[in-house]
């Protein structure tokens, strides 16, 4: 039987980019990146948002526009007649803020030393080739029956590493299910499906966790002045969302995608097969990842000594606890150590880390593919402090807010409404930091004043955030998936790869937003260590 008679029942000389691009869900997400393809770079866009936020200070400004401010009379921030006045940037005064404060808006900005941080560590233990040899050992080493699950999982796990799920993992899955006679397009959507939509969910804090913290306190804050977040407020439900994840990218793989993709026809592929291999792990990287374990191990030993006793100097030294502890509060400095150590350990056995120069080499490559980032951050820095001066985001928050008390929506089911517009907004702006830093400031403090703790808030948009870069065109890798799965199959289109991720997607949406509410509000759990579920103004 053809192919196109099994993938649509179309007529036999139907091509299959014709079937790529039909259907109406297609046609829509065609929509979708032609409407995105509109919007400017995201750096261009922070610019005119932050113009914007002048002019519409302005106006407001000009019509002396107030709303009554919800906290408790003496609260911090509150002002003396309780009303939330409107701040115009659009004068003498606005403009020597605007000057004065230009500088420190960027380096004062959380997230960029926080993410620049942990890069450094991160950068060292990928350059010396641990991240590498660890994800090939564990995938390459997973038994037939749990390889499935194995890709998944290490798609998850590949996060802390920035690119290397996407440039390494993902083209070994097709290989490795086609080595096993399973169809390749199935490999490299189950890798692509833990690495993309399991994006937030992971073991250890990683990068994207300094980074959200950073903008939800700064959201936070325009209600709550002295409210923290720490990178590890959402541990607890992302560290159990990856197994979760990695249950149900298998069973989409297994029981949906790769029925429906049939046996490989190995004449679609437009490489030859032959050619491919995957490289293994050898004795020396063996040896490595065995002195880089005991050195976790080590690290592990002296970091519980400083934290577990009674008295221990990492513990809070007002309460004796570790909520509120600086190990807590150092957690980034943690994330570096623990990649930093490893890798060099790594490196020094294998070779890759041979004098001091290496481990400098890798971390001065780690902050070269920063420059868009902090370019991005410092546009992102003025306009989510031009928001707060303003007073636009509180008088936002209590508006919406009053709305839902008015329409009665203030319970959790607000939160799916609030993970569907996430996953919504990241068809057509996909990096994550961009679309919080933008949706932080107004929702943020919007649900606090519904009675929802930050944190909460947080660990619900990182569900949308996550299921849809699947199948949004805008996600910055999605060229090269695009790109990896034409190998396997000629004439490939978007249509045909986002209906293969569709149903992760779907299920993903549906599972995560169930577990969340069960963890949240049925079993009463928090999402991280500290955190609150609910917040009282």
């Amino acid at each position: 039987m053809s192919v196109n008679k099994c993938d649509s029942g179309s007529p036999p000389n139907t091509k299959p980019e014709q079937i790529a691009q039909s259907g109406a869900f297609v046609r829509f997400l065609n929509v979708v990146e032609r409407l995105g393809n509109l919007l400017p770079h995201p750096i261009t866009l922070f610019a005119m948002f932050c113009l914007a936020v002048i002019a519409i200070s302005g106006i407001a400004g000009y019509f002396e526009l107030t709303v009554i401010d919800p906290r408790p009379e003496g609260a911090s921030g509150r002002s003396p007649d309780g009303m939330i006045h409107v701040v115009s940037l659009m004068n003498a005064e606005g403009l020597r803020m605007i000057v004065s404060n230009l500088v420190t808006n960027f380096t004062g900005f959380t997230p960029l030393g926080t993410v620049l941080v942990a890069l450094l560590g991160v950068g060292i233990a990928e350059r010396s080739g641990l991240l590498s040899a660890a994800m090939r050992t564990l995938v390459m080493g997973a038994s037939k029956r749990l390889v499935t699950l194995t890709i998944v999982f290490a798609g998850i796990v590949s996060n802390t590493a920035s690119e290397l799920g996407y440039v390494v993992l993902i083209p070994m899955a097709a290989m490795i299910f086609h080595s096993l006679g399973r169809h390749p397009l199935a490999g490299l959507a189950a890798a692509f499906a833990g690495v993309s939509g399991g994006y937030s969910a992971n073991l250890l804090l990683g990068t994207v966790d300094p980074l959200l913290s950073g903008i939800t306190e700064a959201a936070a804050q325009m209600i709550d002045p002295d409210y923290l977040v720490g990178p590890e407020v959402n541990w607890y439900f992302m560290f159990v969302s990856t197994f979760l994840i990695t249950i149900l990218g298998a069973l989409v793989t297994e029981k949906i995608v790769e029925p429906k993709l049939g046996k490989y026809d190995t004449s679609e592929a437009s490489i030859n097969l032959d050619e491919q291999k995957m490289d293994g792990v050898t004795d020396v990287e063996r040896r490595g990842l065995k002195a880089a374990g005991l050195s976790i191990l080590v690290l592990g030993g002296i970091l519980a000594l400083t934290i577990i006793p009674e008295g221990a100097p990492l513990r809070n030294p007002d309460t004796g606890l570790v909520a509120g502890s600086p190990f807590l509060k150092g957690i980034v400095a943690f994330i570096f150590i623990c990649f930093a150590i490893p890798g060099l350990v790594y490196g020094k056995v294998v070779g890759t880390m041979k004098k001091d120069k290496d481990v400098i080499d890798a971390m001065s490559h780690s902050m070269s593919t920063m420059g868009m980032y902090i370019v991005l951050v410092f546009f992102a820095s003025q306009f989510v402090a031009f928001f707060k001066w303003t007073n636009l985001g509180a008088i936002l928050a209590v508006t919406g807010a009053d709305a839902l008390n008015a329409i009665g929506l203030t319970g959790p089911l607000v939160f799916v409404l609030f993970i569907m517009m996430c996953g919504f907004i990241n068809l057509m702006l996909g990096s994550a930091s961009a679309q919080w830093a933008v949706t932080a400031p107004i929702f943020v403090p919007m649900l606090m004043l519904v009675g929802y703790a930050p944190e909460t808030i947080q660990a619900a948009y990182r569900i949308g955030d996550s299921v849809t870069n699947l199948i949004t065109p805008m996600m910055s890798y999605f060229g090269l998936i695009l790109a990896v799965a034409s190998q396997y199959k000629k004439n490939l289109g978007i249509g045909t790869l986002v209906a293969t991720m569709l149903p992760y997607s779907i299920v993903f949406f549906i599972g995560w937003t169930c577990f969340f509410f069960l963890w949240v509000f049925v079993l009463g759990f928090p999402v991280g260590p500290g955190a609150a579920t609910y917040y009282t103004p």
